[in-house]
């Protein structure tokens, strides 16, 4: 079987600005990939993410588009792609909430999510498959969310969109599956991670819950990514993996 080596391997990370995902792009880093920090207007959070990677000796660059806006995705993915190459990885972790009671729930609030969250999986992806096929190797990662499996009280949008994601990891993971080429589709399911998006009332509601009875960091779920994205999981396929502490 072909090893892969880190070095000289392209991995994008989308929402790579702040929480989940600067983590996981300072970890790949650290790990010996070169990273892709994407970002949608937090070019100062990009800019923070690429200090910590070239701090650490890490080679990375910054691409911005927004994820749910489809040509603008695509054609910025396909001139990066033109002028460095295929990506080995990507991680789709770019997300939003727009927390409230489904009753209040605007039209805004509902397309807004759908668009940001499960648009994306399409948006961010199709583009990239046939240069990763023609790499005959590959590592794709989505974020869900532990609110896609079961749930979460005023987040109907979010987790629609995060459940979409299970589902189309899952049915992509089958469509690549092929012995002539080693690309393998993971999804990533962190329940509460100590970041800037979870709101109030969802601590609230789901920490007494949590086994642990503490929130996870982005750091625990940055861990798992790169081990995904590593020769050790190369038999790792279609799987849901969840960082929640024991709650399920």
């Amino acid at each position: 079987m072909k090893q892969m080596n880190p070095q000289n391997q392209q991995v994008l990370v989308t929402g790579a600005s702040k929480g989940i995902g600067q983590a996981i792009a300072v970890e790949l880093a650290r790990q010996g990939f070169t990273v892709v920090i994407h970002y949608g207007r937090d070019a100062d959070g990009a800019k923070n993410t690429a200090d910590q990677i070239e701090a650490l000796g890490g080679t990375c660059r910054t691409i911005s588009f927004d994820v749910s806006q489809r040509q603008q995705t695509k054609q910025q993915l396909e001139q990066d792609i033109e002028q460095h190459g295929a990506y080995f990885g990507v991680v789709a972790n770019a997300g939003v909430t727009r927390d409230t009671a489904f009753p209040a729930m605007t039209g805004e609030d509902w397309d807004g999510v759908i668009h940001t969250n499960l648009d994306s999986f399409y948006n961010v992806i199709h583009p990239l498959i046939m240069p990763m096929i023609s790499l005959k190797q590959g590592r794709i990662v989505t974020v869900s969310s532990l609110s896609g499996q079961i749930g979460n009280r005023g987040q109907v949008n979010y987790s629609a969109s995060k459940a979409g994601i299970i589902g189309a990891t899952k049915a992509l993971a089958t469509e690549l599956s092929n012995k002539r080429r080693a690309i393998t589709v993971n999804c990533v399911a962190p329940g509460l991670i100590d970041t800037g998006m979870v709101e109030e009332h969802v601590k609230q509601h789901v920490l007494p819950a949590v086994p642990l009875q503490r929130m996870g960091t982005p750091e625990e779920v940055a861990g798992l990514v790169a081990f995904l994205m590593s020769p050790a999981a190369a038999y790792i396929n279609r799987q849901v993996i969840g960082v929640n502490g024991g709650l399920h």
